[in-house]
């Protein structure tokens, strides 16, 4: 191919990377897609990316045409331990596209003959960013290719700022579809505070009115039982209000438990150490787990005080419920499966762990342990 053919073929390409970054909002799929065009048009052999969180930690989100020595055990080595530029990264020395003189992972691969390396043993690094935003690097490698042009240096930095700005605008993406999330559910909270309790409200005075306007013991005891409906329908109204609306939540997950269980007429003991920044998405599972143990206990556990216990510690979050009531026996299944499954659901999520402890008469105890964020990846 001549090199004018070659120029052209090479900005159509560029042209195809810049179409996929704007119009996909999969991320990675988006990064998949990126990356093996990337590679065919710069006639490399591999490319992978990885995402490094912002304190400790770091995934590979995208990976094209490894070497069997970086597949090995489902891409165990690309997935543990660390290398010279995630190093370079992290200290700030990766500040451009740049030649990274060999491979710690390749190294490692053939040192413990996990497979061919296909004659990769050295590879580019190119950070990914978004202005002062960093997102991870971008690395790619050929065959028996030890060093990269500043022409070709030069057009993976191109890409790079592509990508970055591509990743950004996702980010964002995402960040504006929890918020309109978040105001949905206020809405949907307001019209149920505002309709329905309201008019259950108004049947429980309607009810108690009537039982008083009646001499017949049957009708008084037909109003009395149309009032208690009535009642505990308002408490699940204003239960169902809580979860669509975690009033306190904003002012951590402490005042967010007590409150709720004032709500239900339970004292809430809540004991938090080690607690970080935690992120969001941790924060409202633990919520969500917490509001259903707590409405659990009131139900089941014939209690009026309940200890929650938390403590954040570097990898993990861990989160005890406590109450002293009833009990039941594992022989007899749990009396609250269907909330159960929802709290497995949502710790599974997260990758997380749920364990259940409970005997007649001795109370329950429910443990989640959930791992942070840079652990998850």
């Amino acid at each position: 191919m001549s090199k004018d053919k070659q120029d052209i073929q090479e900005l159509l390409t560029l042209k195809s990377i810049a179409e996929t970054l704007n119009e996909c909002n999969d991320l990675k799929e988006m990064l998949q897609t990126v990356l093996k065009e990337l590679i065919q048009v710069m006639r490399l052999q591999c490319g992978w990316i990885f995402f490094v969180h912002p304190k400790e930690g770091y995934s590979l989100i995208a990976d094209y045409q490894l070497p069997p020595a970086l597949t090995w055990e489902n891409k165990k080595p690309m997935c543990e331990g660390g290398c010279w530029c995630l190093e370079r990264y992290r200290d700030g020395r990766l500040q451009r596209a740049a030649n990274v003189i060999e491979c710690k992972r390749l190294e490692k691969a053939i040192e413990e003959q996990w497979g061919d390396t296909n004659g990769v043993t050295h590879h580019a690094s190119i950070p990914l960013r978004a202005g002062d935003e960093k997102f991870g690097v971008l690395n790619v490698a050929a065959p028996h290719k030890i060093s990269f042009s500043n022409k070709e240096l030069a057009l993976l930095e191109a890409v790079a700022y592509q990508i970055g700005t591509a990743i950004k605008r996702i980010k964002l993406a995402e960040n504006e579809q929890k918020l309109a999330l978040i105001a949905e559910r206020n809405r949907l909270a307001r019209d149920l505070h505002d309709s329905v309790s309201q008019l259950l409200f108004s049947l429980q005075l309607t009810a108690r009115g009537a039982k008083e306007m009646t001499e017949d013991e049957t009708i008084k005891d037909m109003f009395a039982y149309i009032q208690q409906l009535a009642q505990e329908a308002l408490q699940e109204m204003r239960t169902l209000i809580w979860q669509l609306r975690p009033h306190g939540l904003e002012h951590g997950l402490a005042n967010a438990f007590q409150h709720y269980g004032d709500m239900l007429g339970l004292k809430v003991n809540v004991d938090i150490n080690g607690l970080v920044d935690l992120p969001n998405e941790v924060e409202e599972c633990l919520w969500r787990v917490g509001q259903e143990a707590l409405s659990n206990c009131k139900k089941h556990a014939g209690v009026s005080e309940v200890d929650i216990a938390i403590h954040a510690q570097k990898h993990h979050v861990h989160m005890k419920v406590r109450d002293e009531g009833c009990g039941f026996s594992k022989a007899d299944g749990h009396p609250f499966s269907l909330g159960l499954n929802s709290m497995k659901e949502r710790v599974a999520s997260l990758n997380g762990e749920i364990h259940i402890e409970s005997s007649v008469g001795e109370g329950t105890t429910i443990d989640v342990i959930i791992p942070l964020k840079k652990e998850r990846g």
